[in-house]
């Protein structure tokens, strides 16, 4: 591929000193606008129908969001029919307003008051573009001709909105591509339309600046946001509103450092749809505020229907890795990052304090928060470790695995996952596990025992094998040291606990016990579980497993296929 990249100049930095702000924080939500039905429709290969339309509505409703554009209706009949669907059926509760756009042009501006006709509040959103290579290259016009046009538009909004006294009108107006525009004239421009508009802290306009197209880092955005506010007249009498696009994959963070700048308002869509690389995504700026601590004053917690209802009114999925929602988000397949996560849920839980702050790695939030549960955090493929495996089987069945158990059973997995491909669900490794580790029942299994104290415990069993039963009896300090001395007694053979673990499973009076062994024998060391309601008998049980495994060699073959292990 040819190298041109010297016919594309940087973007030129702002001349601003002392800058701001870097060092603010965003501490409360902004006004959200959504342009879901106006930009993102018109970016569609196929625009939605007025049913699409309605559903997309109600999404929004019921999520939050108060201002809505909800269509160009002097441009497309469709619009200008949602539009009027919206007043006559009385469609649009008190607190929610809508905003449509259009052109400062006299004959569109008429048709859309028309289509507003009986609407109880409204916003009029008239735009037109600015920038160097829109009035030179697009218009052949100079700057005075370009801010006549958005005088006069201005002019006929104002008017036309007189016609309409049972109205609350507010007035919008969007210099197109403001971020290439210069930003003395971008300034310009606006206080000229503020002259005609004559807003007031009590009555005031919005004054929204767009990245039609993206075309710097979204430092330099918010430099020229800052910029625009500090020289901007009656600044007091308008709300600024900020309108990015995703050309360099900045929209958010664009937006976000806006809302530093000074900044009011963020016009965008659900999941970030629009014109080329589309919007800023309303729930990503919103989760970013939601993650420090912020409250977004949106209703997030249903991810699902969100993705779902847009994929269907817009025909466009949403990718797996799509920041906070998307399905893989809270998913680790890491060995490490799944061993890390499940350490730092255990020491979350542990805390039983709801006020400590959320901190669990790999996870910058808590996705039972956005509707999602713990079963998806964790995944087991054969890129995943013992953590991960210990994660599911505790989640799922609640096994409570030792390290030295986790270490013998993540190669077992991960050979069945690399065999069989893709991902293997809890059932499978807990199906792994058992025939690992649970061999009770041969060569020898517990008959019966019977356990008495005297000082010492002293255990009398009953083996079971092919040959008929055998009779053991030992001394020791608790049942398996025990059980050990009998084995030595009657076999000659030492046998050794090295560790050992038990914990209930479920509660209550019936609950099984988990009981996991790890022996030493004859210098090789050999692990062993078992699970019954009794706990003595899981403890012994469990020493027999281990027993068994040892004398039944390629069972402990830790890499033999699936297909044999199950």
């Amino acid at each position: 591929m040819p190298v041109h990249h010297a016919k594309y100049h940087p973007s030129p930095p702002m001349p601003i000193r002392n800058r701001l702000w870097p060092d603010r924080t965003i501490e409360q939500a902004p006004r959200w606008a959504s342009v879901d039905l106006r930009d993102g429709n018109q970016a569609l290969r196929a625009p939605m129908s007025v049913a699409q339309k309605q559903q997309l509505w109600a999404l929004l409703l019921d999520i939050g969001v108060k201002e809505v554009e909800v269509g160009f209706p002097s441009a497309s009949q469709p619009d200008y029919d949602f539009a009027r669907w919206l007043i006559e059926e009385r469609r649009i509760p008190e607190d929610v307003t809508i905003q449509v756009l259009v052109q400062a042009r006299a004959d569109l501006i008429e048709r859309t008051f028309a289509a507003l006709d009986g609407v109880h509040r409204a916003i009029v959103h008239v735009y037109n573009s600015t920038s160097p290579v829109q009035r030179e290259w697009v218009f052949g016009a100079d700057r005075a001709q370009v801010k006549a046009i958005a005088v006069q538009g201005a002019e006929l909004v104002r008017a036309e909105a007189a016609k309409y006294p049972g109205t609350d009108w507010t007035f919008q107006y969007s210099p197109e591509s403001f971020s290439q525009t210069e930003p003395d004239y971008a300034v310009e421009v606006c206080n000229a339309v503020l002259d005609v508009w004559q807003p007031t802290p009590a009555n005031p306009c919005i004054l929204n600046l767009p990245a039609t197209v993206e075309s710097a880092s979204p430092n330099v955005f918010a430099d020229q946001v800052e910029w625009f506010c500090r020289h901007l007249a009656r600044r007091e009498s308008v709300c600024v509103s900020l309108h990015t696009h995703n050309d360099r994959g900045g929209a958010a963070a664009a937006a976000e450092l806006g809302l530093l700048a000074g900044a009011d308002r963020i016009e965008g869509t659900l999941l970030g749809n629009g014109e080329r690389t589309g919007n800023c995504d309303l729930i990503t700026l919103a989760m970013n505020l939601y993650s420090q601590g912020v409250d977004p004053r949106l209703d997030l917690s249903d991810p699902e229907r969100i993705i779902a209802t847009v994929e269907a009114c817009t025909g466009i999925a949403c990718h797996p890795r799509h920041p906070w929602v998307g399905e893989l988000v809270y998913t680790a397949f890491s060995g490490s990052h799944q061993d890390a996560i499940n350490k730092s849920l255990h020491q979350q839980r542990a805390t039983h304090n709801r006020d400590l702050p959320w901190q669990v790695a790999y996870l910058p939030i808590d996705p039972q928060d956005l509707g999602r549960s713990y079963e998806a955090v964790i995944r087991v493929n054969s890129q995943s470790g013992k953590g991960g495996i210990a994660f599911v089987l505790e989640r799922d069945y609640g096994l409570q695995l030792p390290r030295w158990i986790q270490q013998e059973l993540a190669p077992v997995v991960q050979r069945v996952s690399e065999e069989q491909g893709g991902i293997i669900d809890s059932t499978r490794i807990r199906q792994l596990f058992e025939a690992q580790f649970i061999h009770e029942q041969g060569p020898n299994r517990l008959g019966g025992y019977r356990l008495s104290r005297n000082g010492h415990d002293r255990l009398e069993a009953t083996l079971v094998s092919d040959g008929g039963e055998q009779r053991i009896s030992g001394e020791g300090d608790g049942a398996i040291a025990a059980f050990a001395d009998a084995w030595s007694r009657t076999f000659g053979q030492v046998i050794d606990v090295r560790d050992y673990r038990e914990h209930a499973l479920g509660a209550g009076t019936h609950a099984e016990a988990a009981a996991y062994v790890q022996l030493e024998i004859d210098g090789q060391s050999i692990t062993g579980v078992a699970i019954d309601r009794d706990t003595v008998n899981a403890s012994l049980k469990a020493v027999i497993s281990a027993l068994n495994r040892a004398a039944d060699a390629p069972s402990m073959d830790a890499l033999r296929p699936y297909s044999e292990l199950v």
